[in-house]
């Protein structure tokens, strides 16, 4: 009795399943092999924070502008104070005796003097707290391109002018001045605030 009858299996069945099974592993290594060598995709090592990254440049156009703007105002208010000097025959010395002569309060102004004084340092004058705290704060940002991280550089900027302009006064500044202080450390506040809430 034949063996391959009774299982069925003949040497045929045998060869033929011997050839699909090594057709197939072929046609395995052949898709294998082509997975192998077409396009992979690697992601790319370039930092995304780098390419989103803002660059600050200093906006020199409005720092000249800025800087143009006060030293004409400074002229005129300096030509004012003379004028009122010279009315009362004092004689013009060095720039400190212009504070000096201011801080005393000690002297009389004519009204026109008195009413261009006034709109100067008024709420919404040139020389009022809401300008000259803009003007000073501008100035920061237009410094340094806008760029948050320097807020606090700005600021201790803005605190030693202040010290300065206190030490060339000879004491405390006028209740002018502190208020303009403190609306510009307001505005450092605000900024860094803003510049926060836009990071996160």
């Amino acid at each position: 009795m034949n063996v391959n009858g009774i299982t069925g299996y003949s040497t045929a069945n045998s060869n033929y399943e011997t050839k699909t099974k090594t057709t197939e592993k072929a046609e395995e290594v052949k898709t294998e092999t082509k997975v192998e060598s077409g396009a992979v995709y690697e992601p790319s090592k370039q930092d995304p924070a780098a390419s989103t990254k803002k660059i600050y440049k200093q906006d020199t156009a409005l720092v000249n502008k800025l800087k143009a703007d006060a030293e004409a105002r400074t002229a005129q208010l300096r030509s004012l104070v003379e004028k009122i000097m010279l009315g009362q025959g004092n004689a013009i010395g060095t720039a400190d005796d212009i504070w000096s002569f201011l801080r005393t309060g000690n002297f009389t102004v004519d009204a026109a003097t008195k009413a261009q004084a006034q709109a100067d340092i008024a709420e919404d004058g040139y020389w009022g707290v809401t300008q000259t705290s803009d003007r000073i704060v501008d100035f920061a940002k237009a410094l340094c391109g806008g760029d948050p991280d320097k807020i606090e550089e700005m600021r201790e900027a803005f605190e030693k002018g202040f010290k300065q302009a206190q030490e060339t006064w000879g004491g405390e500044l006028p209740e002018i001045s502190q208020k303009t202080y403190d609306a510009v450390m307001e505005k450092f506040d605000t900024w860094a605030a803003e510049s926060a809430e836009t990071i996160v």
